[in-house]
């Protein structure tokens, strides 16, 4: 079978496509580019991370036997840990990459291959690549057990105590802070309780329980998946409940009584707080399918934006190029550039409670401050089957046929360099997108009121009626 790798690496379903052979075939590839085109200043290391799903300690390590096997040290992670955690080791020791076993948010079936570069973020496309075309060009070669050149490593503490130094750590240690953290029975369980141990904050881990099939719903910071703990929340209230996804690389989140935030939110308050509290310039990144209070944001405090394709490596390309203040993208992923060119949810939930810390204030309220200032957003999202084949002529018809208004608003805009995305004059925007990760297409759009949020779904959906038919 073909391997793929789409946004963010190569998924597929378990003991389906994704199986031990098809690993290391992967692995092999891998091993033959980083041996073949080795980044400059970087050593013969490769470490290797794995989640909680099913079988991906073991894949783990059939990773690090065929890394092992072709020369490298393969260091191995002794537990599931997030994927930044990875991300940070490589960076940390100028490894030549990393590998990450994770489907991150895809259903429980799935399993995945993650790349990491020696700079500690998201492969570049063209490494990925490489990788696709070196596939069974060298027979796959593994040492049982490592041979002794796998060595095993808690890759956590080295990720912790950076954060520790990300954030203003004392200010959130005195803080006394209730917060509540839903791990979606994912590999974040257990951090936050280890980050604050000790302090004055109180941490509360929801559904931190190891269960391969996350509880039965797909391990995504998505409002449709916090309805338990949300019902908790609202019986035993907090300060903010942050949620992270399958590999913990992602954010979601709660206001500490159950109403779900939007990532969208989540990113508008970080970037206040660099702005206003942390006094911080630079360049702000985000993906396409961001909200425009961000665009509004940099607008009114004079800093550049720079606009990028979906997929957080494109975003870590303009972090690698320096002066960055933030990076983020729609699904909930936010890389801070003083730590890593990376994703981060355990570094962002960190730093929202250094937010809270220091404006001593409910979010909720920050939240309205927001919107007072900026006007409000309301975002919404369908996620729809449509046929592959199709997708090309849907884009097509897109970029030739837009809409004349959007909710009432003349059009201003169309961006069509992922995807088709067309901008009202007062903001609104409405964009069709094939999935990355998956066989599906995505209709993202934000409205001024969740009605005009909805009822912009609505002409998405209907645009691609006319070309599936």
């Amino acid at each position: 079978m073909n391997i793929t790798f789409g946004t963010d690496g190569w998924r597929a379903v378990i003991a389906e496509d994704f199986t031990f052979h098809n690993l290391d075939r992967a692995a092999q590839a891998t091993a033959d580019v980083w041996t073949a085109q080795p980044a400059l200043g970087t050593n013969k290391t490769v470490i290797v991370g794995y989640d909680r799903r099913f079988l991906s300690d073991q894949f783990g390590r059939r990773a690090a036997e065929v890394l092992a096997a072709n020369g490298f040290e393969a260091v191995l992670a002794t537990c599931p840990v997030p994927t930044p955690a990875v991300s940070f080791a490589v960076k940390q020791r100028q490894a030549v990459g990393g590998v990450m076993i994770t489907a991150s948010h895809n259903p429980p079936m799935f399993n995945g291959f993650k790349l990491k570069a020696h700079y500690g973020g998201s492969a570049e496309s063209s490494l990925c690549q490489e990788v696709e075309k070196r596939l069974d060009q060298s027979p796959w070669r593994a040492l049982p057990g490592g041979a002794g050149k796998v060595a095993l490593e808690d890759l956590r503490p080295a990720h912790f105590r950076a954060i520790k130094k990300l954030v203003d750590f004392k200010l959130i240690a005195r803080s006394k802070l209730r917060f509540a953290h839903e791990a979606l029975f994912g590999v974040g369980a257990g951090c936050f309780d280890q980050l604050l141990r000790g302090t004055t904050c109180r941490v509360t881990t929801l559904d931190g329980a190891h269960d391969p099939n996350f509880g039965g719903i797909n391990p995504e910071p998505i409002a449709a998946n916090y309805v338990r703990s949300a019902a908790w929340l609202r019986r035993h209230p907090h300060d903010l409940c942050l949620v992270t996804d399958g590999d913990a690389d992602r954010v979601g989140g709660m206001d500490g009584r159950g109403n779900p935030l939007t990532t969208h939110q989540i990113i508008c308050l970080l970037l206040h707080h660099f702005i206003v509290n942390r006094k911080a310039t630079g360049r702000v990144v985000k993906a396409l399918t961001t909200t425009s209070m961000v665009n509004k944001m940099c607008a009114h405090y004079g800093l550049e934006l720079v606009e990028t394709a979906v997929g957080f490596k494109y975003v870590c390309a303009e972090m690698l190029k320096g002066n960055v203040l933030l990076g983020f993208e729609e699904s909930g992923g936010i890389g801070f550039p003083d730590l890593m060119p990376e994703r981060d949810g355990i570094a962002a939930g960190m730093m929202l409670l250094e937010l809270l810390a220091t404006e001593r204030a409910p979010v909720n309220q920050l939240l309205r401050r927001l919107e007072k200032q900026f006007g409000p957003h309301r975002y919404a999202r369908l996620d729809t089957r449509f046929p592959l084949e199709k997708r090309a002529a849907l884009m097509e018809y897109c970029k030739s046929h837009p809409p004349q208004k959007l909710a009432g608003s003349p059009l201003a805009e169309i961006k069509s360099y992922d995807g088709v995305k067309f901008v009202a004059q007062d903001g609104s925007w409405l964009m069709l997108r094939g999935s990355g990760t998956e066989p599906i297409l995505r209709i993202y759009a934000e409205g001024k009121s969740d009605a005009a949020a909805r009822k912009l779904i609505g002409e998405g959906v209907a645009i691609t009626r006319r070309v599936d038919r």
